[in-house]
């Protein structure tokens, strides 16, 4: 199924098995993991331990909600797209999946260099779950059960590895049985003691027409484990009837031309590039804001103190904070047959009717209807500096988080998280050492690494601007960096491996096929008058140095070398952005390199870090100066230190070790002069 695009595409009900399968008891009474919760988080850390080798089985509240958009039908974006590609690269789910159920693809930030740019796509949602669920139900060692958890099995840790508690298992809500695991990742979302938020009425639930998980969940978590929980706020938009919207008073948004897919596996996606749905944009007027306003005394869930996502935010958080503001209403598809229409940018937890009155203050719905109001939703969340950067709780053995319950949002950031406990899980119960990815290798390292070393006090979303070494960590280059350790972690297919080392023999390929096309400037300039190469240039250029330039196209050197190039079309793209980013690259893998190398350098110990003039955050400035490092490698070591502040304070410390050598040397010369002086004197004086 992982190839199923680079063929030619059979009819849906070919490809995908049943979804009706529901599993309501279990075929052993222990597992290698248990995966709690069935959503992006769930999904992927279940299929990622099965592909480990763990036997693994799901618990989810309902089967046939197994992989639901529960918000907005889109995938990617700028950083989140990053996060896609690095959990294909892993063979992770979401990216084929959004190939299968995409019905409008773009690339954002197009503007910017290809290091930032985000590959998006908005979903069909009932394409996207049922992917999903045919994907986990044929998955070899995972099992599904239907079912909900009351709380986890806890006994005494084993004495040789660390923590204060071992996780066991879990025992099923209404006094059903117990299953027992060697570890169990729990993936609760916004149901872990959930409450819904409408108007003045809340009611329990993590999304509209389900439960929350069991409050003995959350009370094992804080008494049973005494983990700091905190709680977090989220909402989602009213869903629109799309025959009462006149689209015709908004701009239309067309897909791109030619769809790029997600999947390192997929030459194209599903939908064909004339089939694909378009995306329109409205805008707010006085009126919306005018009725937030007078509907706030209505609305208890903006009055809590939960914090709410400050990037996705509703529209009353919007209006208080900026107030006379027109702001963007996105009106999205919600699948190729669907009548509804998501309004992204309208989030709202108002009465209904009030609702109602809002959107019809923007032209475009001036008499739209509503399917499903909007609402607001609370839920625990554990603070995730309580973890490891195996995504493991530090004081609990066996027990694995993953997703909103580490306190994110989105579904990107939850599907990596999973992936990775998913991984960490399954080798946990093998009795084998955790895997970590590191900030200078990932996004999912750097997301990691932001929650366990730095925690949140806001829903986390993942930006390119998190990224020390992001010209690097681009999404093109995903399956170079990740496939390979994920096929030496066991959580990679043979055909995926297969193909990643297919397409990186042809990559070195045609980079030295590149490198050896080598001619001087005025020869290039000969060959290919319009380019910029300076005149005062010397030496020779090769083929690879030739793409750094903004106005070369691997298209057209392949015109003028088709002997040599033309086979390695394919790659045209990915051999143009690694060529611009390749100084860039160089100059990241050195400065790493520095770091090891300098690893032992003393740092003074009277350093005022908080006066250094040095390109330093606060929170670094702050970890530097209450554990005062002796050396470059214990600062590498302290929890929050990023590989660009390292990189800045031992830059800052050779230039004045630098300086101070000159400044002796020069002292140490102007006191020799003064001797030489006074011996010249004494030898003038009379005896």
């Amino acid at each position: 199924m992982s190839r199923m695009l680079t063929r030619k595409l059979l009819p849906v009900r070919n490809i995908l098995p049943p979804v009706t399968k529901r599993t309501s008891h279990v075929h052993r009474q222990r597992y290698d993991v248990i995966v709690v919760g069935g959503g992006h988080a769930g999904t992927e850390a279940a299929a990622a331990a099965a592909r480990v080798g763990a036997e693994t089985l799901l618990v989810t509240q309902k089967t046939h909600t197994i992989g639901a958009l529960s918000c907005n039908p889109s995938l990617g974006g700028v950083g989140k797209g990053h996060l896609v590609r690095e959990i294909d690269a892993l063979d992770g789910l979401c990216g084929r999946a959004g190939d299968w159920a995409g019905i409008h693809f773009s690339i954002l930030n197009r503007r910017k260099g290809p290091a930032v740019w985000g590959p998006r796509a908005q979903l069909d949602r009932q394409r996207y779950r049922e992917f999903i669920q045919a994907e986990l139900l044929s998955t070899p060692r995972l099992e599904v059960l239907e079912g909900s958890v009351e709380e986890l099995l806890v006994t005494d840790p084993n004495p040789e590895e660390p923590g204060r508690h071992r996780v066991t298992g879990i025992r099923l809500a209404n006094g059903s049985r117990s299953i027992s695991a060697s570890s169990v990742v729990l993936t609760t979302g916004t149901f872990l003691s959930g409450s819904l938020f409408v108007g003045h009425t809340v009611s329990p639930g993590g999304r509209i027409g389900d439960a929350p998980s069991s409050s003995g969940l959350s009370q094992t978590l804080r008494e049973r484990l005494g983990l700091r929980v905190g709680r977090l706020r989220t909402g989602t938009p009213p869903r629109v009837l799309k025959d009462s919207v006149d689209l015709s008073l908004a701009k239309l948004h067309p897909p791109d031309s030619h769809p790029t897919p997600f999947s390192f596996m997929n030459t194209r996606t599903r939908c064909k590039p004339e089939e694909q749905l378009p995306c329109y944009l409205t805008y707010t007027t006085p009126g919306v804001e005018r009725v937030v306003r007078e509907s706030l005394h209505l609305n208890c869930h903006i009055q809590q103190d939960a914090k709410g996502p400050r990037y996705c935010p509703s529209i009353e958080s919007r209006v208080l904070r900026f107030p006379g503001r027109r702001h963007q209403v996105w009106l999205e598809p919600e699948g190729m047959t669907s009548d509804l229409l998501y309004p992204q940018g309208l989030s709202m937890t108002m009465p209904p009717d009030v609702q109602l009155r809002l959107i019809r203050e923007i032209p475009a719905m001036h008499r739209a209807e509503i399917h499903t109001p909007g609402y607001g939703v609370q839920y625990d969340y554990v603070c995730p500096t309580q973890l490891s950067p195996a995504l493991q709780v530090k004081n609990t053995q066996g027990l694995f988080l993953a997703g909103q319950i580490n306190g994110t949002t989105g579904y990107e950031e939850a599907a990596a998280q999973g992936l990775w406990a998913g991984v960490n899980a399954a080798r946990w119960a093998r009795s084998l050492p955790p895997a970590v990815l590191s900030r200078t290798e990932s996004y999912i390292g750097v997301l990691i690494d932001d929650l366990v070393s730095r925690g949140v006090n806001e829903p986390y979303r993942m930006f390119t601007s998190r990224a020390e070494f992001r010209t690097s960590l681009r999404p093109d280059n995903a399956d170079l960096r990740l496939t390979l350790k994920g096929s030496l972690l066991g959580c990679v297919s043979s055909a995926r491996r297969d193909e990643f080392l297919r397409v990186k023999l042809r990559l070195q390929d045609a980079e030295a096929a590149l490198r050896a096309l080598t001619l001087s400037p005025a020869g290039w300039r000969k060959m290919m008058p319009g380019i910029s190469v300076s005149e005062s240039k010397n030496g020779s250029l090769s083929g690879m140095d030739l793409l750094q330039y903004k106005d070369v196209s691997f298209e057209m050197l392949a015109s003028l070398f088709p002997e040599q190039l033309s086979p390695h079309m394919e790659f045209s793209e990915r051999l143009k952005i690694e060529a611009v980013y390749k100084p860039h690259c160089d100059l990241s893998k050195r400065e790493v390199e520095r770091i090891q190398k300098e690893e032992n350098m003393s740092l003074p110990q009277d350093l005022d870090y908080f006066s250094l003039p040095v390109s330093l955050s606060k929170e670094v400035r702050e970890i530097l100066d209450r554990f005062r490092p002796s050396t470059l490698g214990a600062a590498t070591r302290l929890e929050g230190m990023t590989p660009a502040a390292v990189v800045n304070l031992l830059n800052y410390v050779q230039i004045a070790e630098r300086k101070e050598r000159m400044m002796n040397r020069s002292n140490a010369g102007h006191q020799e002069g003064r001797g030489d002086d006074l011996c010249a004197r004494n030898a003038s004086l009379p005896q």
